[in-house]
């Protein structure tokens, strides 16, 4: 009898250990992950690159740095991605949101990874204000959840749709002959639509036009900026 008790508390002290985290703990562990996102040479990630199926072609310098300028906004937009992720994991109110958005985070770091590789064999940088843009990100993602699950999910698929429009857009702007690139946009087109839904399907709120309207304008001052610096 002794043995069985011993052998219970032994198999549910890690969860014991992990709701015993104080706030100063999961700060820490959030610098932590902010600066593996936007200070990592090589982030970590599971999925191989859809880029390394393809053959480099020829560029010009000129289409060189137009197309790194596009996997630049890409990448940020993925950093974007990362820190809203966990801000909303940091404050979601039911473990089932909470692990949905470390999942999700989980899953964009494959595409943090590509976008980055991408941009450094085009012979150029990730953006500079990334810093920024994560922190900006973070805490708009850690405010919607303290609102509500149900925003914070919104909130996810409504960003998911303006990215997938971004991605699209891409897909005409990259020179027809880079092909490397446009294997990773086309990848991360089709995950960001399943993350959108997915989003909507936990329970998240549908947007009305106009407050997607103004994310547009938000997210346009994101890419301008990114595509450059």
């Amino acid at each position: 009898m002794p043995s069985e008790t011993f052998t219970s508390t032994e198999q549910t002290s890690p969860k014991a250990e992990t709701r015993r985290l104080s706030l100063l703990d999961s700060l820490l562990i959030q610098v932590d992950h902010a600066l593996r996102t936007v200070a990592v040479d090589k982030p970590p990630h599971d999925r191989l690159s859809p880029a390394k199926k393809e053959s480099e072609q020829e560029l010009t310098e000129q289409e060189k740095s137009h197309a790194a300028g596009l996997m630049r906004v890409n990448h940020t937009g993925e950093v974007c991605a990362q820190a809203l992720y966990q801000g909303q994991a940091l404050t979601a109110k039911l473990t089932s949101v909470r692990s949905e958005m470390e999942q999700a985070a989980d899953e964009e770091i494959d595409h943090l990874a590509w976008c980055q590789e991408r941009v450094n064999q085009l012979g150029s940088h990730t953006s500079l204000l990334n810093p920024l843009w994560y922190g900006l990100s973070f805490g708009i993602g850690a405010t919607t959840g303290l609102i509500s699950d149900k925003l914070s999910l919104g909130f996810v698929a409504a960003t998911e749709d303006q990215v997938c429009q971004h991605l699209e857009s891409h897909l005409n702007k990259l020179p027809p002959q880079d092909d490397k690139s446009r294997a990773i946009v086309e990848q991360m087109l089709e995950d960001e639509a399943k993350h959108a839904d997915a989003a909507l399907d936990a329970g998240g709120l549908k947007f009305p036009a106009p407050v997607k309207g103004l994310m547009t304008i938000i997210s346009k001052a994101m890419t301008k900026t990114s595509y450059r610096i």
